[in-house]
């Protein structure tokens, strides 16, 4: 029996991308499930041979406390109990703060400089690998550095047992792993142009705040010089994450 994979979306306009692309060719069906409009989660328990895929959205993990976000503090009671279950699970942004925090970290907002002054890491930008990739099958093949998109205002503190494998220049915590089980990225590397003219329209008064009145066509203008090399890359780690995943699913 394939595995399936389990897409917890937070909002429309950023589904599983690139990732939902690698898993169906891989023969995984997939399941999408909005727990912001009451979706249940299913009990990990019976969620034998599947991949929990965890989404970004434009809310923080720590807004769970806020009136009519009980639905975020529900998912994250149900990723903690993913994870101690040691169920395979790729977590991206607000995916990636939840397992931080279901394992025991914590998540802050991204503040840089003396005295501290909060930013917003949005655009085209490089990572680099932080980890040995001849110890890191999820590094195996990759460059020195890496070109992602950044789009947060958060910064993630990881748990004692996590390792990290990437860093940008404002915020060390871009992609970790707990385990061989648990793999989580505060960047993006599974979006295309499409998606990206969807993430401005739909997030514009966060692309003006952080970037200017001209931010929208310096994303656009970025992508195209260089979104053909943020996609290679792109497939390439989340090739390498699904194999280490999809393996990891077959003993349970």
């Amino acid at each position: 029996m394939s595995p399936s994979l389990l897409v917890v979306q937070h909002v429309d306009h950023e589904d599983a991308a690139l990732v939902g692309e690698l898993a169906r060719q891989r023969g995984l069906t997939l399941e999408i499930l909005r727990p912001d409009r009451g979706d249940p989660l299913p009990d990990p328990r019976a969620c034998a041979n599947s991949i929990a895929l965890v989404l970004g959205g434009p809310m923080s993990v720590n807004d769970r406390e806020q009136p009519g976000m009980d639905w975020l503090q529900q998912e994250l009671d149900w990723l903690r109990a993913w994870h101690q279950q040691r169920r395979p699970v790729l977590g991206i942004c607000l995916g990636a703060q939840l397992l931080a925090v279901a394992a025991g970290g914590t998540v802050q907002p991204l503040q840089v400089g003396a005295p501290p002054q909060q930013l917003k890491e949005l655009g085209l930008g490089a990572i680099h690998w932080v980890a040995d990739p001849s110890d890191e099958a999820l590094l195996k093949g990759q460059p020195s550095s890496s070109l992602v998109l950044h789009w947060h205002g958060d910064r993630i503190h990881l748990p004692a047992d996590a390792t990290l494998l990437g860093s940008s220049l404002h915020c060390a915590e871009q992609v970790f792993r707990i385990g061989a089980h648990a793999i989580g990225l505060q960047c993006h590397l599974e979006i295309d142009g499409e998606a990206l003219e969807r993430w401005i329209a739909n997030d514009h008064d966060y692309v003006v705040n952080a970037l200017g009145a001209e931010g929208h066509d310096r994303l656009s203008q970025d992508w195209r010089r260089l979104g053909t090399t943020l996609q290679e890359q792109g497939r390439n780690f989340f090739s390498a994450a699904l194999n280490q995943l999809i393996e990891i699913s077959q003993t349970h």
